[in-house]
C-alpha cells in the first residue's frame, strides 16, 4: 500500500508502442538514473521536468525526441522565463534552472545512448541563480504556539503534537521524518539516525529530552493501535497503518501553522529553519549547525545572514544614529554590555577564522621541516627561536 498523500506519476504525451518515442524513452532514462543510484525524490523530479517539456512541444506539433532541434529547446527557455503562474507570478530562476537541468539530462543521456545524432541541449546556458533568504522563522513564542496546536487527547493528535517535536528539535526534512525508524531513535544517548538523507548520506542529529518524552508517549500510547502485520517498523504512521508521505507531512504542519494564528508561512520546513537561526542566535557556532544540517558550508551560511538578532544588537550598542535618545558619546563605553549571547555568533566566527589560519601554518612548517630534514640538526632545533604568530589587525577584536 503506498503512502498517504503519495502523488501518482505523471503520464507521458505520446505513443506507448514507438521504442523511439517519449514514454518509452523516458522510462529508459529513468531507469538508467535509478542504477546510477540516483534517489527516488531525484528521479522523479527529473521525469516530471522532461514532461513538461514534452507536453510543451506536443502542443507544437512535436511528436517524437527525434524531432527535436536546438531552437525549439531555447524557445522552450524562453517560454519558461516568460511563463506565470495562476496568481500572475512568474517561475524563479531556480525552478526554471530546475527544469532546463533535466532538459540537459535526458538530452545527454540519449544522445549517449545512441537514440539521438546529436544533443540540442548541449549549448543550453543556465540562468544565473537568486541567492534569496529563506522565509522568516518563528520565533521561541511563536514556535510554542505551533507546537500547542495539536489535541493530544486523540491519538492523531498526540503522534501529530510528537512529529512537530521532531521537526523543532533536530531540523529534519519531511522526507528525513517520514523514512524514521522506531530503531532510528537513541533515547539513551538522546541522538537520531537519519538514514539516507539528502545526497544520500546517512548523519547522527541530537535530539532533545522534551521530543523523546513526546515520541516515548507516542510510541506507548498511538503507535500499537495503528500499526498493522507485518511491522516494518516505520516510526510515524497513519490511521491504516501506512507510512506518511511527505506530501502529507506538510499538509498536517501546514494546517498547525495556520491554526495558531502565527502571522508567518509556512509547514515542515520553517521548522528548520527555526531550529538553525534560534540556535545561532543562542550563540552556537556556525560548524555545529552545519554538523546537524549541511555537508556543505555555503548551503549553512545563509543562516548567519537570518540570525539579524546578534547583528541589531552590536548596531544599537555602536551606532550613532540607532536610537534618537542618547549621543553616541555617551554609550562609547557600552558597547562591552552587550550581552555575549548576542556578540558570541561574531566572536566565534572570528575564532574560527583564527584557529584555521593557525592549522594552516603548522602545516605550512611541517612541510618546510620535511624538506629541509637533512640540513637541520637537532642542535639547530634546540637554539631556534619560538615561532611568533603574524599579526591581523583585521582580526583584532578593536577597544
Amino acid at each position: 500500500m503506498g503512502r498517504r498523500g503519495e502523488h501518482k506519476a505523471q503520464h507521458v504525451p505520446g505513443d506507448p508502442a514507438d521504442p523511439a518515442g517519449w514514454p518509452a524513452l523516458v522510462d529508459q532514462f529513468c531507469e538508467h538514473m535509478g542504477a546510477k543510484g540516483f534517489s527516488p525524490r531525484t528521479i522523479a523530479n527529473r521525469r516530471g521536468g522532461v514532461i513538461a517539456l514534452v507536453a510543451w512541444l506536443a502542443e507544437r506539433g512535436v511528436a517524437t525526441p527525434a524531432e527535436v532541434t536546438r531552437p525549439m529547446v531555447e524557445r522552450y527557455q524562453r517560454a519558461l522565463f516568460h511563463h506565470r503562474r495562476p496568481d500572475g507570478a512568474p517561475l524563479s530562476f531556480r525552478t526554471q534552472s530546475q527544469r532546463l537541468i533535466s532538459v540537459q539530462a535526458y538530452f545527454r543521456w540519449a544522445a549517449r545512448a545512441g537514440y539521438l545524432a546529436t544533443n540540442p541541449a548541449a549549448e543550453i546556458e543556465l540562468p544565473k541563480a537568486e541567492l534569496r533568504l529563506p522565509k522568516p522563522a518563528f520565533s521561541v513564542a511563536e514556535a510554542e504556539a505551533v507546537l500547542a496546536q495539536p489535541d493530544i487527547s486523540r491519538p492523531l493528535g498526540l503522534r501529530d503534537r510528537a512529529m512537530l517535536e521532531v521537526f523543532y528539535s533536530t531540523g529534519v526534512r519531511r522526507t528525513e521524518l517520514a523514512q524514521l525508524s522506531v530503531f532510528d531513535i537513541d533515547a539513551e544517548r538522546a541522538t537520531l539516525l537519519v538514514r539516507q538523507g539528502k545526497g544520500r548520506k546517512d548523519r547522527v542529529v541530537p535530539i532533545g529530552e522534551r521530543a523523546l518524552a513526546w515520541v516515548g508517549r507516542y510510541l506507548a500510547e498511538v503507535r500499537p493501535g495503528l500499526v498493522v502485520a507485518p511491522d516494518d517498523g516505520t516510526l510515524f504512521l497513519t490511521t491504516d497503518g501506512t507510512p506518511l508521505s511527505p506530501v502529507y507531512l506538510g499538509q498536517v504542519a501546514r494546517r498547525y501553522v495556520e491554526r495558531s494564528g502565527v502571522p508567518k508561512a509556512g509547514a515542515c520546513h520553517i521548522f528548520r529553519h527555526t531550529c538553525a537561526t534560534l540556535m545561532l542566535e543562542g550563540g552556537a557556532d556556525v560548524r555545529y549547525v552545519q554538523a546537524m544540517r549541511h555537508a556543505e558550508l555555503s548551503s549553512t551560511q545563509i543562516y548567519t545572514h537570518v540570525s539579524i538578532r546578534a547583528l541589531q544588537a552590536v548596531h544599537t550598542a555602536t551606532h550613532p544614529g540607532a536610537t534618537n535618545s542618547r549621543h553616541r558619546s555617551e554609550r562609547r563605553t557600552e558597547g562591552a554590555n552587550v550581552p555575549r549571547k548576542f556578540l558570541s555568533v561574531f566572536e566565534l566566527e572570528r575564532q574560527s577564522v583564527l584557529e584555521l589560519e593557525r592549522q594552516e601554518d603548522r602545516a605550512r612548517s611541517a612541510a618546510g621541516d620535511r624538506a629541509g630534514l637533512g640540513n637541520y640538526t637537532e642542535e639547530d632545533r634546540h637554539h631556534a627561536p619560538p615561532p611568533t604568530e603574524p599579526a591581523r589587525p583585521w582580526l583584532s577584536p578593536g577597544p
